[in-house]
């Protein structure tokens, strides 16, 4: 998709503080991040969510999950991260570009969700 930002990223028309770039997925810095060490791993594939993966993606999403750990340690994630896909309105998913956030730091991150009250 021509004017999908992760896609143009992943491109290098728009800058990124790149982590990693393989012929099939490209990982870079969240601009926002949520804890000390944020960055995200996309397909080059415009793929829009995890709702559009199918089995014919099996190995690149399987090639983004083998490669979030070792980016992970290389970001000095070795006691442990936190893995999320964001995914349609409901996921509160941003944009539509499968990606992945991988987020960590030297203390443990808070609560991934709050229990609502029945």
């Amino acid at each position: 998709m021509s004017d999908c930002i992760f896609c143009k990223i992943a491109r290098g028309e728009i800058p990124s503080k790149k982590v990693y770039e393989d012929e099939e997925i490209f990982a870079f810095h969240d601009v926002s991040p949520m804890a000390p060490v944020h960055f995200m791993i996309v397909p080059k594939l415009h793929i829009a969510s995890l709702v559009e993966a199918d089995m014919s993606h099996q190995m690149l999403l399987g090639r983004i999950l083998a490669k979030a750990n070792e980016l992970a340690m290389s970001q000095g994630l070795k006691e442990g991260f936190r893995t999320i896909i964001n995914t349609g309105r409901i996921g509160r998913q941003e944009v539509y570009h499968l990606h992945v956030h991988i987020l960590g730091g030297p203390e443990p991150l808070g609560s991934m969700l709050t229990r609502k009250a029945p």
